[in-house]
């Protein structure tokens, strides 16, 4: 099986990973830890388990878009606490939303457009995608496959 390598950067805290995560038909442990940090909920530094299959959407919307720059994150997980206080702020969220168990992430990839992005994840066939191109992001899940533009 061909090793996966993800680039990734989180905006909020400044941090990148690009490591080969997948390696000789097997999640490299080391890697998939050092993913949960940069993924975690920047707002507390709680981390939780991170779905691989999410990080394979990643990685195969990466390949179809010929990515030259990391992604960005905007959010990946999420406490629920977080998640709950984002909503009471009027933050549109579901409040049994995939963030809060590692399951979702929201990006975006510096050179492709969001519509690209889109049409890339929505051609796997796999989890949810969310198009928000005027808050300049798509949201990408492990959950049952659907797609919804949002804002």
């Amino acid at each position: 099986m061909k090793d996966r390598q993800l680039h990734l950067y989180h905006r909020q805290t400044g941090e990148f990973f690009k490591e080969i995560y997948f390696e000789d038909g097997f999640y490299r442990v080391d890697a998939l830890d050092k993913i949960n940090w940069v993924l975690r909920d920047w707002r507390t530094d709680a981390t939780t388990p991170i779905d691989p299959a999410l990080l394979d959407i990643l990685f195969n919307v990466a390949n179809s878009v010929e990515a030259g720059k990391p992604f960005e994150i905007l959010s990946g997980y999420r406490t629920p606490a977080t998640n709950a206080a984002l909503r009471r702020h009027g933050v549109r969220t579901a409040s049994h939303s995939y963030h809060m168990v590692g399951q979702a992430v929201d990006i975006t990839l510096p050179g492709v457009s969001l519509r690209n992005m889109r049409k890339a994840a929505l051609a796997l066939g796999k989890g949810g995608v969310g198009y928000y191109p005027r808050s300049g992001f798509i949201h990408v899940d492990t959950g049952d496959v659907r797609q919804w533009n949002g804002r």
